[in-house]
């Protein structure tokens, strides 16, 4: 039955030829991208603001685990899918279709497939959050998207994303913390003071929550923000 297995070789010392050589440190460089994959999807996509707003949300209703982690990162993931679609579809007809079929290798495969990424990422960048590491980097200003080195792109990226994600943030926050403010006010002219005032204000902001339709109107915040 093993004669029907695929036979993989890394013994670089013994390679016979500089094909087998080639091909040995091509199965290694794959194998490195696919560990490192979860970081390109959280730094490069719109994981990292959908993640951080849905967290913010649980936090302001202090539900403790309620949605639980795992729901999130789930919805998360699908809303990031979503959105990038058009991105990911670029990319497949560009970069990764033409690799598979033979028509390019693989670096024409990789600057195809970096210049939507790099349009996407660009379009929610801020400049000064690029100039940043460019200037760092001791690097020219960029005429063009395709000039805009990946190694200083994505972190500009990455935290351009972190403030906008506390941004939307802050404003999930306000109308609880109103919340919070009144009914901490009414214990404490009730004399209630040792009651904790979530025990009190967490029904109220459940219902405020589900009265609003408040997944609804933070999911297409998020979506409009793309």
């Amino acid at each position: 039955m093993n004669e029907f297995l695929p036979e993989i070789n890394l013994d670089i010392a013994n390679a016979a030829g500089a094909a087998n050589v080639s091909t040995t440190v091509q199965l290694i460089l794959l194998l490195t991208v696919l560990s490192i994959a979860p970081s390109i999807l959280i730094l490069m996509t719109s994981f990292t603001r959908i993640i951080i707003v849905l967290s913010f949300v649980r936090t302001s209703l202090a539900t403790q685990q309620m949605p639980p982690t795992q729901v999130l990162i789930s919805l998360a993931l699908f809303m990031t899918f979503f959105i990038m679609a058009p991105t990911f579809s670029e990319v497949n007809d560009q970069a990764l279709g033409p690799f598979l079929n033979g028509e390019i290798n693989e670096q024409q495969a990789f600057e195809r497939a970096a210049e939507p990424m790099k349009e996407f990422m660009s379009n929610h960048t801020r400049e000064k959050d690029l100039l940043l590491f460019l200037g760092y980097a001791e690097m020219e200003r960029p005429q063009t998207i395709d000039d805009i080195p990946l190694t200083a792109l994505v972190p500009a990226f990455a935290i351009s994303e972190i403030k906008t994600a506390f941004q939307i943030g802050f404003m999930i926050f306000v109308p609880f913390l109103v919340i919070d403010m009144i009914v901490a006010s009414v214990l404490m002219s009730m004399g209630m003071m040792m009651l904790p005032p979530v025990m009190i204000s967490l029904p109220f902001k459940i219902l405020l929550f589900v009265m609003v339709d408040g997944w609804y109107l933070v999911v297409k915040s998020l979506l409009i923000s793309f």
